[in-house]
């Protein structure tokens, strides 16, 4: 006589029991409920903690923060590259504009003091801190056409998922589309261009580097963490990103920041002026 063993979730009361036993057990892609249980950054008290999640490579993340929120992205081992996009939250036809982030500020390459601006000239976020000092705003995320050349896939649940294909997904849980996705600004693998526009890629810092972003309006936060596009090893490598986000501050008049260059202080009357009609300046 022969018997079947009986899978523990093959009835209702077993994949219940299954289910339940998950709770609490941390895994990559899934934020720690409540974030306050989570450990702190140093310097930052648990209740003050908004988001806190572990981005495993060739995955995504989205969350909307309010104004003076701070963001801080760590490269775990060495092999993230978490790519960004910024909505402005209230009214997500503003987004992040790499273009005039850099050409505004007379700057490329992003490191602490650098102002991410909208499309309407006003400050999404800025550059709080940088220990990492590798990132990108000039050839943003991969395509799934390029993927698909590269590592014979770009589809968003393949082995080696594009970011844009994972931009898509994030941006449709905030009612966005294709469409409203702009090039992006990638953080922890550096790329410099020389004399004549030769580009190299300068890869990460290492492990444990960092970068943190003062929200500086109410903003929707797209994060797709895959490998760079110029990334030169033939295989895809993607390391996870942890994310914390706690409540701080915006930049205000006085700050130092606020007043160090003259695109940046109108930029900052921008976002003033639109916040303040609103009532949430």
């Amino acid at each position: 006589m022969t018997t079947t063993e009986t899978s523990s979730t093959s009835t209702t009361a077993g994949a219940r029991a299954h289910a339940r036993a998950q709770e609490g057990i941390i895994v990559d892609a899934q934020p720690v409920l409540p974030a306050g249980s989570a450990e702190p950054p140093a310097g930052v008290a648990p209740e003050r903690l908004r988001w806190v999640e572990r981005v495993a490579g060739g995955n995504y993340t989205h969350k909307r923060l309010a104004r003076g929120s701070m963001l801080r992205l760590t490269d775990v081992t060495g092999d993230a590259c978490a790519s960004i996009l910024l909505y402005n939250a209230d009214e997500p036809f503003e987004r992040l504009n790499i273009a005039d982030t850099v050409k505004v500020q007379w700057q490329v390459y992003t490191g602490a003091g650098q102002l991410l601006l909208s499309d309407q000239g006003r400050v999404l976020a800025s550059v709080a801190e940088d220990t990492s000092g590798r990132h990108d705003a000039i050839y943003g995320t991969s395509s799934l056409a390029r993927n698909a050349e590269r590592y014979g896939d770009g589809a968003a649940q393949g082995p080696s998922p594009a970011g844009r294909e994972l931009f898509a997904l994030a941006a449709a849980k905030h009612g966005l589309g294709r469409r409203d996705l702009p090039p992006c600004i990638s953080f922890f693998q550096g790329v410099r261009i020389h004399d004549g526009g030769r580009p190299e890629f300068l890869g990460s810092a290492g492990a444990g580097a960092s970068i943190t972003l003062r929200i500086e309006m109410p903003a929707v936060v797209l994060i797709a963490n895959t490998a760079h596009p110029l990334d030169p090893r033939p295989e895809y490598v993607s390391g996870p990103v942890d994310v914390h986000a706690w409540t701080a501050g915006a930049t205000r008049p006085g700050d130092a920041l606020w007043d160090a260059t003259p695109e940046g202080r109108r930029a900052f009357l921008n976002t003033h002026d639109y916040l303040d009609a609103r009532g949430i300046a």
